[in-house]
């Protein structure tokens, strides 16, 4: 089988990868399940070509990520449940439908415009979808106001949207200041069961959780993305841990080897060199 430029060519490919017999034995015994967390993996490193302005590399992961949704695809298609071409029916109805300013007679020449179409028009699909699943009897039972933001977010990104959606019925402080003090509050109550005679681990990463989850509404009432703020921290990290290596290496010896001592004038140095500002 030879590549192509056509996507009916992925879908060719991961359909013999899963044909009994003669497929590939470890694509055969993948589920939805076990391939859910390498989807995931693959919109982050989409995520990451783009931070890093890499177009070489972005257009290598969009492929990574588009096989994904092929394999899903695909699985679905084995249990007659939909196919490849479904899912592209479906999501480009949905453009059409959700962008009446294109490709109908709305107007929608200002982002606010085009915002409260969008939201008219999800708010009447989810009516619809409510109504369908109701008469095939698959009532879930009565929505809570913020099932809408999903569980299976990274926690960081699912924190934000809580309270973001929270805020719009008013349950919010109304700045940053109120935010900073309940931080401090998290903090000293972790203090205490970090210092406690008898600490308890549940407790202590019951208050953890806490001062992250208030740490996220501080970034959101900042208007900064958290996920954003830690990458950078965390590219921070890595370039003045490397500084430690090179130290190392500078001076015969190693990580292992070094000080604590040692290793910080080597991170302190780091630190206030110009590209760390």
């Amino acid at each position: 089988m030879k590549p192509g430029r056509d996507v009916s060519r992925l879908v060719e490919i991961m359909a013999a990868l899963r044909t009994p017999v003669t497929g590939c034995p470890w694509d055969l015994e993948q589920t939805f399940e076990t391939i859910a967390p390498y989807t995931l993996e693959e919109a982050y490193e989409v995520a990451d070509a783009i931070r890093r302005d890499d177009m070489e590399n972005l257009q290598e992961e969009l492929g990574d990520l588009l096989l994904q949704v092929v394999y899903h695809a695909q699985m679905a298609d084995e249990e007659h449940l939909f196919n490849f071409a479904d899912v592209v029916e479906g999501v480009t109805a949905k453009m059409i439908r959700r962008h009446p300013h294109v490709f109908g007679d709305e107007h929608g020449d200002k982002p606010e415009l085009v915002k409260g179409i969008w939201d008219r028009i999800k708010a009447e699909e989810k009516a619809q979808k409510a109504a369908r699943r109701a008469a095939m009897g698959l009532e879930d039972g009565p929505k809570r106001f913020l099932d809408e933001v999903p569980a299976n977010f990274p926690a960081l990104v699912e924190a934000e949207k809580l309270q973001r959606r929270a805020s719009r019925v008013g349950f919010d402080w109304g700045d940053p200041v109120p935010v900073l003090a309940k931080i401090r509050e998290e903090t000293h109550e972790l203090e205490a069961e970090l210092t406690s005679d008898q600490p308890d681990r549940a407790r202590i990463e019951d208050e953890l959780g806490d001062t992250l989850f208030a740490l996220a509404n501080l970034a959101r009432h900042l208007d900064i993305d958290p996920e954003a703020a830690l990458r950078r921290t965390n590219h921070k990290f890595r370039t003045r841990f490397a500084a430690i290596e090179d130290r190392a290496e500078a001076t015969g010896t190693t990580l292992e080897a070094m000080s604590l001592d040692e290793m910080e004038a080597a991170w302190q140095a780091a630190k206030g060199a110009p590209q760390e500002t």
